[in-house]
């Protein structure tokens, strides 16, 4: 499986891509960061980085986009942006019939270094190992692309078979779910009138004479 990986930003977007193979082997493929003048328009660099994202899904090809989530800041400004960004890549994505994917920062954290809680420093150490680079990927939000990309290829399996369960019980759960309903129908439908026998023998009687 081949993941364009996308850390979103306006002044700095990270790309990578990645391929995956057997089992958590992962081959580093392409990464670069795409920079905005910061004293354009804010239309004018959406755009901008519209063109440089079409121009990597038509060389790359992914067959997945990874993209991190706003998952919280306090500059509002810079939030707003990125998730402007990550808006842009999604829907570029999205018109080519691509799967997106939004991964947390603690995610792609905790799938590269194995604790959440790991700095800058730390994911691109990680990364720098894992993909065998001789280099670290400069600046951070490069190497938080290649990241994003190993973490969705990690990580897809396990949450393939967390949705497959989660269909298989939601579909379990349909089944009961109805059966009780043509239960309680059942035993809710009012009973056929029967005659007693008395008053059939009586009728019977009364033909017979």
């Amino acid at each position: 499986m081949r993941v364009f990986g996308v850390d979103p930003g306006l002044t700095r977007c990270g790309f990578g891509v990645v391929d995956g193979g057997a089992g958590r082997t992962v081959r580093p493929v392409a990464v670069d960061v795409v920079r905005t003048p910061a004293d354009a328009d804010l239309a004018v660099r959406l755009l901008q980085l519209s063109d440089a994202v079409e121009q990597w899904l038509d060389r790359y090809e992914p067959q997945v986009v990874a993209i991190e989530r706003v998952f919280s800041q306090h500059n509002v400004r810079t939030a707003m942006g990125t998730a402007q960004a990550g808006g842009v890549v999604a829907l570029s994505a999205a018109r080519r019939g691509l799967p997106v994917v939004f991964h947390t920062p603690s995610e792609v954290k905790a799938a590269v270094t194995g604790s959440g809680r790991a700095d800058k420093a730390q994911v691109t150490a990680m990364v720098t190992k894992l993909l065998g680079l001789k280099t670290a990927p400069k600046p951070a939000d490069a190497a938080d692309a290649l990241a994003l990309a190993i973490c969705h290829l990690w990580r897809a399996p396990m949450r393939s078979r967390l949705e497959e369960a989660q269909a298989r019980a939601a579909e379990m759960a349909r089944t009961h779910r109805a059966r009780l309903a043509q239960a309680g129908a059942r035993m809710s439908a009012p009973a056929a009138v029967r005659p007693s026998p008395r008053s059939t023998a009586a009728k019977t009687g009364g033909e017979g004479q």
